[in-house]
């Protein structure tokens, strides 16, 4: 009954009113998703240096530098690892959790490679990454932001 007494012409402005913040509400919507899925796409490199190996008894000590300088925050960030011997013969495998990694921030991460000297490795390859939450978190987008290098003297690949 309401709507009856109120002027067809002011019903209407009402409506359009409506529909205007519909759509700039639709529309700034619509750039925030834009931006989010552009800053994830444009996430920096994850950087993995294999930097030092020494023997630890019957390990190979490594020493990982994880540079996340242009990346996000990383809550979970576990590696599967390969070892092969100066043969090309895969030796032994290792999944190593490199988390939390904090955002614009590079970490070090000692960890073992158990009954295997480190003059017998010949090569270690990231098999795959393992776990990747916070920042993008999926787990091919973490692999595909990851990059390979060595100090160390033993090649360290992809």
């Amino acid at each position: 009954m309401l709507a009856l007494s109120v002027p067809l012409y002011r019903r209407r402005i009402g409506r359009i009113a409506l529909d205007t913040m519909a759509c700039v509400a639709l529309s700034a919507l619509l750039v925030v998703s834009a931006l989010a899925q552009d800053a994830s796409e444009k996430a920096g490199p994850l950087k993995l240096q294999l930097n030092k190996v020494e023997t630890a008894g019957e390990a190979c000590r490594i020493t990982m530098v994880i540079d996340n300088t242009k990346g996000t925050s990383l809550k979970s960030y576990k590696v599967d690892l390969f070892a092969f011997d100066t043969d090309g013969v895969a030796q032994k495998r290792v999944a190593v959790e490199l988390g939390p990694l904090p955002p614009r921030k590079t970490v070090v991460k000692i960890f073992d490679f158990p009954g295997i000297a480190c003059n017998k490795v010949g090569r270690v390859l990231l098999n795959d990454v393992l776990a990747c939450d916070g920042g993008d978190a999926a787990r091919e987008a973490c692999l595909e932001r990851t990059e390979t290098e060595s100090k160390a003297g033993i090649p360290f690949d992809r």
